[in-house]
C-alpha cells in the first residue's frame, strides 16, 4: 500500500513537471480580448448582456455589451455608437482592464466629431467590483457616467471577468496565400481548422497543398520547425516541405512556405485526419488540422500527372531548340551564304528538291523571260550582246524551273 502510494505521488510530480500542450482556437465572436500579458480574455458569454444606468437629468444610459450604447428618455434614444466588429476592444491602462470603443452614432448636431463618426462612446471595463462600492451582489453593473460633449460619453462598467487564457502569439497567420489566414489569424486557428471537419476535407486528387505563414519581423526568430501526426498513422504517406519546414523565420514582406504533400496508398471511407503543429518559443504552440480523402490508392509515381508534366517539358525543350535552330540558320544563310528571302529558311533546298522530284522534270515551268528569249533566237541559244549588252549590262539569271504540287 505504501508504494502504491508513492508511486501515485511520483506520477504526479512528473505529470506536473510536465508542461500541458494546448493550442489557442479562435473565440466563437468577436467580444474578446488581450490582456497586457497577451492572454486572451473571452467575454462572448457577456454579448448583448443589457446594463442600465439612471441618470439626473432624467434619462437612461443603457450598454448592451459588445453591442451599442445608447440614452433613453420619454422623448425616444440618442444612438453614442455601436460595437466595431474589427477588434475594437484592447486592454486598458490605470483603474480600467479592458477599453471598448462604439462608433458611428447619431449624426444630428455631431456631423463634424470624431472624422464625422458621429456619437461615440467608451466603455472603460472593470474586472471586480466599482471603485465607489457599487454592483454587491448582482453580475454587475454601470459604475459612472461621464459626458464629455454632446456628441461623446465614458461609461465606467464593472463586471466579473473571466481567468484569461494562455499567451497568445499575435501577429502570426497561416493562409493559403501570402496575404491571406484562412487557417490562422493572429495566432488564433480559425473554427474550421481546430479540429477534424470533415467538410474541409481535400479531395484525393490535389496531391501537394502549400501553405504561408507570416509573422512579426521583430518575433519571427521565436518560430521554429513545423512536425505533423497522421491519424490513423498507416495508409497516407504526408511529407513536409518548403522553407518553413526547413526552419526559415516568417516575416511579414517574406513569408514562409509550407508545403504538404501527401499521397494516398490505402483507400478509405473516412478522411485521414493531420495534425500539423508549430512550435512557438515562449508561447502556446500553434495547431491546426487538415483532413484528406482517400478514395482510391495513388501511383507512387505520381500516376498520369507525372507524365503529363514529362511530356510538358520535353515538348518546352523541343519548342526552345526548334526556335534556336531555325534563328541560327536564318542568320548563318543571310549574312554568309548572302541569301534572301525565303531561300534563307533553313532546309527550304531539301524542300525544294523534294518538290521536284516528287512532280518530276517534265511538270516544271520556266520563267516568262527565259521562254521569250527562246523564241527571239531559234538557232542558237546564246545571242551575241548587242549594244544595250555590253560588259556593264544586268546579269540574267539563268533558267531555272520550280516544282509544282
Amino acid at each position: 500500500m505504501r508504494c502504491s502510494t508513492a508511486f501515485s505521488v511520483l506520477c504526479l510530480g512528473v505529470f506536473l513537471q510536465v508542461p500541458w500542450v494546448a493550442s489557442v482556437s479562435m473565440p466563437t465572436s468577436n467580444c474578446y480580448a488581450f490582456d497586457n500579458s497577451s492572454r486572451i480574455v473571452d467575454f462572448s458569454g457577456w454579448t448583448g448582456y443589457l446594463f442600465e444606468y439612471d441618470q439626473k437629468q432624467g434619462s437612461d444610459l443603457s450598454v448592451r455589451f459588445c453591442k451599442d450604447v445608447e440614452s433613453r428618455s420619454q422623448t425616444g434614444y440618442v444612438d453614442f455608437g455601436r460595437f466595431d466588429r474589427f477588434n475594437y476592444f484592447v486592454a486598458g491602462s490605470g483603474q480600467s482592464d479592458f477599453v471598448q470603443e462604439f462608433y458611428n452614432g447619431d449624426l444630428m448636431g455631431c456631423e463634424q466629431s470624431y472624422d464625422k463618426m458621429g456619437r461615440t462612446a467608451q466603455v472603460n471595463i472593470i474586472c471586480g467590483k466599482c471603485l465607489n462600492g457599487q454592483c454587491k451582489g448582482r453580475p454587475g453593473c454601470i459604475c459612472n457616467v461621464t459626458n464629455e460633449s454632446n456628441c461623446r460619453v465614458l461609461v465606467d462598467l464593472a463586471i466579473p471577468c473571466d481567468k484569461p487564457g494562455p499567451p497568445v502569439f499575435q501577429g502570426f497567420t497561416v493562409g493559403f496565400h501570402p496575404r491571406s489566414w484562412e487557417l490562422v489569424y493572429n495566432g488564433m486557428t480559425q473554427i474550421g481548422f481546430e479540429k477534424p471537419h470533415h467538410d474541409f476535407s481535400f479531395h484525393t486528387g490535389q496531391t501537394q497543398v502549400v501553405l504561408f505563414m507570416t509573422a512579426v519581423a521583430s518575433l519571427s526568430s521565436l518560430v521554429h520547425k513545423p512536425s505533423l501526426k497522421v491519424l490513423p498513422d498507416k495508409g497516407l504517406e504526408v511529407g513536409l516541405s518548403g522553407s518553413a519546414a526547413k526552419g526559415k523565420p516568417p516575416t511579414t514582406l517574406s513569408p514562409s512556405m509550407l508545403i504538404v504533400d501527401w499521397r494516398c496508398e490505402v483507400a478509405r471511407n473516412t478522411p485521414y485526419e493531420v495534425n500539423i503543429t508549430i512550435p512557438v518559443e515562449g508561447y502556446e504552440p500553434i495547431e491546426f488540422v487538415l483532413t484528406k480523402t482517400c478514395d482510391y490508392k495513388q501511383d507512387p509515381g505520381g500516376g498520369r500527372t507525372r507524365g503529363w508534366a514529362i511530356f510538358g517539358v520535353l515538348s518546352c525543350i523541343f519548342f526552345v531548340s526548334s526556335t534556336l535552330f531555325c534563328c541560327g540558320g536564318f542568320i548563318y544563310k543571310t549574312k554568309v551564304e548572302r541569301q534572301r528571302g525565303i531561300d534563307a529558311l533553313p532546309g527550304m533546298t531539301i524542300l525544294s528538291a523534294c518538290l521536284e522530284t516528287v512532280s518530276g522534270a517534265g511538270q516544271g515551268y520556266s520563267r516568262p523571260e527565259d521562254i521569250n528569249s527562246a523564241f527571239g533566237s531559234e538557232t542558237s541559244w546564246e545571242r551575241p550582246p548587242g549594244p544595250s549588252q555590253g560588259a556593264g549590262a544586268a546579269w540574267r539569271p539563268t533558267e531555272r524551273k520550280y516544282g509544282a504540287i
